[in-house]
C-alpha cells in the first residue's frame, strides 16, 4: 500500500520508522516531512495547512491510506477532505479535532460530562477577565482558546502577572485569533502524565504513559519549550490510577464525544496532572504528542499500520494491541538558545545508527544534513530498566554531533526518584 504521513517533524518521523516495520505497506510519502524523515519515506515540498492541496495531491497520487499527525490540519479539516476522496485516514475530522483547536469547547465538554478538570471560567471581554482575576488566588492558568503552537497557556505567579498575561492575548493579540477569548483557571498540582489513546469511537486503547520535560534548562528551569525530552512508563501512573483514569476519564471522554455528534477515531492525548483530590484533565490534544509519541511507539509490538487500519474501519477491538515490557527514554537536541533565538545551518554527524533518531528540525543541502530549527533531534534508547535506557540515550547523544548542539543533562531522573532509582 502507498501511505501518506501529513507532517514535518519528529513526531511524524518516529511514526513513520514504526510504519515502516508494517509488511503490508509499500511506500511511505510524507508531506512536508523534513531532511532526516527523506532517509525513510519520499518527502513532497507542500504547505501541511493547505488541506485542499494536500488531499488534491494524495487523490492524484494513488494514496491508500493517510495518517494526518499535526494539530492545524486536523482542525482545518484534513481528513474530512482525504475522506471525500476515497482515502481512509487514521485521524478525526473536524468536528471532533475541536476537542484541542478549542479549550472552551473542551472545558466546556468536562463540565457537562462530569469528566474532571480544573475550575474555570471563560472570557471574550478583557475587563471582564481582569475583574474575575482580582477575585481569585494566585498562582493561575491563562489559556488562549484556539491553538497556538503549544505556547498559549501562561502560568501567572502574581496579580500583575496575571493581568499581563490576559491583555497580551486579548489586547495585543500575541496568538492572533487564538487568544481573542481566553480560559482562566485554577492551579493544580501534583505529577503530571502524558497518555495517548487509540480510538475508535467505540474502543479505547491507551498508549504506555510518560512524562514529559517542557523547560529548557536543567532541574526544570528556563522557559517552556516543545518538550526537552520524554521517559516511558511514567512511575507516577499505577496501575490503580490507571484504572481510575480508564473509568472516569477515557471512557467518559470518547463517550461524551460520541452524544456530542462528535465521534473522535485516531489518537487522543489525555495531559493529566495527579492531584491530592485524584487524576484531573489539564489538556487533550486531537493526535499524537511530540515528543511523548517519540519514546512510546518504540515500545509498541504490534503493527502500528494495522492499528491505523482498525481505528479507520471501527474494528480496534479487534486488535490485541501489545507492548514491549521495558522503559525508553528519548532526549532532545536542540539548537543552543532554543526557544528563543538560534542559528542554524550546521552539518549533522552520525556516529551511531539511525534507528529511534527522529529527526525535527533539518534540511538535506547537496547530500548533508543540516540543523533546521530549534529541536533538531530526538534519541531514542530502550532498556530493560529505567536508568539503563536514561544510560543508552545519553550514550547515543554523544554519538551525534553538530556545531551549537543543546540537551539537558538529567532527562528521567524526577522519574528515577519516584522509582527509587531503577
Amino acid at each position: 500500500m502507498r501511505v501518506l504521513v501529513v507532517g514535518n517533524g519528529g513526531r511524524e518521523h518516529a511514526i513513520i520508522q514504526s510504519l515502516k516495520k508494517s509488511k503490508k505497506i509499500k511506500e511511505i510519502f510524507a508531506i512536508a516531512g523534513n531532511g532526516g524523515i527523506a532517509y525513510d519515506a519520499t518527502t513532497v515540498d507542500m504547505n501541511v495547512k493547505d488541506v485542499e492541496k494536500v488531499a488534491e495531491w494524495a487523490e492524484k497520487n494513488k494514496i491508500d491510506f493517510a495518517c494526518v499527525a499535526p494539530d492545524d490540519p486536523l482542525v482545518l479539516g484534513a481528513v474530512d477532505l482525504l475522506e471525500e476522496k476515497g482515502i481512509p485516514c487514521f485521524g478525526p475530522k473536524k468536528d471532533a479535532a475541536i476537542i484541542e483547536g478549542s479549550k472552551i469547547f473542551s472545558k466546556n465538554l468536562m463540565k457537562k460530562y462530569g469528566i474532571p478538570t480544573a475550575n474555570y471560567e471563560t472570557f471574550s471581554d478583557m475587563d471582564s477577565a481582569i475583574k474575575y482575576l482580582e477575585t481569585q488566588d494566585m498562582p493561575i492558568v491563562i489559556k488562549a482558546d484556539g491553538l497556538a503552537l503549544g505556547k498559549g497557556v501562561i502560568i501567572a505567579e502574581n496579580l500583575e502577572d496575571a493581568k499581563s498575561a490576559v491583555k497580551s492575548m486579548m489586547e495585543d493579540k500575541v496568538f492572533g485569533a487564538s487568544g481573542a477569548n481566553v480560559v482562566i483557571e485554577e492551579f493544580l498540582t501534583g505529577p503530571e502524565v502524558s497518555v495517548l489513546s487509540f480510538t475508535d469511537g467505540k474502543t479505547l486503547v491507551p498508549i504506555i504513559s510518560s512524562m514529559d520535560h517542557k523547560r529548557a534548562l536543567d532541574n526544570d528551569k528556563g522557559l517552556n519549550t516543545g518538550g526537552m525530552g520524554t521517559v516511558a512508563p511514567n512511575p507516577y501512573y499505577t496501575d490503580a490510577v490507571a484504572k481510575e483514569c480508564m473509568e472516569k476519564i477515557f471512557l467518559p471522554t470518547m463517550d461524551a464525544m460520541n452524544k456530542e455528534g462528535r465521534t473522535f477515531k485516531g489518537c487522543l492525548y489525555f495531559g493529566l496532572m495527579l492531584t491530592p483530590k485524584g487524576p484531573k484533565v489539564i489538556e487533550y490534544n486531537c493526535r499524537f504528542g511530540d515528543p511523548e509519541t517519540q519514546v512510546v511507539l518504540p515500545l509498541l509490538k504490534t503493527d502500528l499500520f494495522e492499528i491505523m487500519q482498525a481505528v479507520a474501519e471501527e474494528r480496534l477491538s479487534e486488535i490485541n494491541v501489545e507492548f514491549k515490557k521495558k522503559s525508553a527514554c528519548c532526549v532532545i537536541m536542540a539548537s543552543k538558545g532554543y526557544p528563543e533565538k538560534y542559528d542554524k545551518g550546521f552539518e549533522i554527524v552520525y556516529k551511531t545508527s539511525r534507528k529511534n533518531v527522529f529527526v525535527a528540525g533539518a534540511k538535506l543541502d547537496n547530500g548533508k544534513l543540516l540543523t533546521n530549527g530549534g529541536r533538531v533531534l530526538g534519541v531514542t534508547a530502550i532498556a530493560g530498566n529505567l536508568k539503563n535506557a536514561i544510560k543508552k540515550a545519553y550514550k547515543k547523544v554523544g554519538k551525534i554531533s553538530f556545531e551549537n548542539a543543546y540537551y539537558r543533562k538529567d532527562i528521567g531522573q524526577r522519574a528515577l526518584k519516584a522509582h527509587g532509582d531503577k
